[in-house]
């Protein structure tokens, strides 16, 4: 069963951004043409691909797993169409990292960077498979010191607070203590046995709590789709800082604590062979941004 190929990067859109206005702003297109657009592939699916309400769009059970298939093959895809035209020009900086990082800590001050350095072509590749760097590419990975060839730089530590919209909390009543917390509904990013992030059974781990994953919870391969169910109020999520500090300081996110840093654990900076003056001026941009507190 396929789907036309503009439908595709309209469910990509629409993923991304949380919402069919965002997504038609992104493409070009009015709202209703999403609409449109989102609709026909659902109707040729036979299945609804997200929920619609007053928090955006979220994945569907169905919308995940197509967007589990969608989303890194469409970002190779954009890679190589990107190598392909690059082939005439001088060589893109091409950045590497997650989904979570790119959507919400490096694009919304990506033009800040540009700014400074009109010159540089800038590609991003974001995917979850974080892999290690190519001759000519910068990774911002989450990692371990361990993890890391020689020479890779800790961006930001890696920072976590529990988080949930007011209206959550309000329901709720005091979420003030880890015990109150695990009774909460949590929202849980998928992880592997591995992981070398904070899942939420470590977390109640540090704080000398056994609290499983309990059925029904909501779980999302993607840290930016996590902060979007936060943000609609449909449980308590783990906050890595600063990505969320946005959303902190609007009070679209209340804190509950504790907070936990890992100094070892962070987002690291990965180049491989000698850095070009391109990678300098991304280096030193980025220990601006993160030192200023941008």
């Amino acid at each position: 069963m396929q789907l036309d190929p503009a439908a595709l990067r309209v469910i990509e859109a629409v993923a991304r951004h949380g919402s069919l206005t965002r997504a038609g702003a992104a493409l070009g297109l009015s709202q209703p043409a999403i609409s449109y657009q989102l609709r026909r592939a659902e109707d040729h699916l036979g299945v609804a691909l997200f929920t619609r309400g007053r928090g955006g769009c979220l994945p569907t059970p169905a919308g995940d797993v197509l967007l589990r298939a969608l989303l890194p093959a469409l970002a190779q895809i954009d890679a190589a169409l990107a190598e392909v035209s690059g082939l005439a020009r001088a060589p893109a900086l091409r950045i590497l990292t997650d989904f979570g990082f790119a959507g919400l800590w490096l694009m919304p001050r990506l033009a800040r960077f540009r700014s400074l350095h009109p010159g540089i072509e800038v590609q991003i590749t974001a995917s979850q498979e974080n892999r290690a760097p190519q001759v000519g590419e910068v990774a911002i990975r989450f990692a371990q010191q361990g993890d890391l060839a020689e020479g890779a730089w800790l961006l930001m530590p890696e920072r976590v607070v529990p988080v949930c919209a007011p209206e959550f909390l309000d329901a709720q009543g005091p979420l003030d203590t880890p015990a109150l917390l695990a009774q909460a509904v949590l929202l849980h990013l998928d992880a592997p046995a591995e992981a070398r992030w904070f899942t939420w059974a470590g977390w109640f781990a540090d704080q000398g709590i056994a609290r499983p994953r309990r059925s029904g919870e909501l779980g999302m391969n993607t840290y930016d789709f996590v902060v979007q169910a936060a943000l609609a109020g449909q449980g308590v999520a783990l906050g890595w800082l600063p990505l969320i500090a946005p959303h902190l300081a609007s009070g679209a996110l209340a804190p509950l604590g504790p907070e936990i840093l890992r100094a070892e654990s962070g987002y690291w900076v990965e180049t491989r062979g000698a850095a070009t003056a391109a990678q300098a001026a991304l280096a030193d941009w980025l220990r601006s941004e993160v030192r200023h507190g941008s």
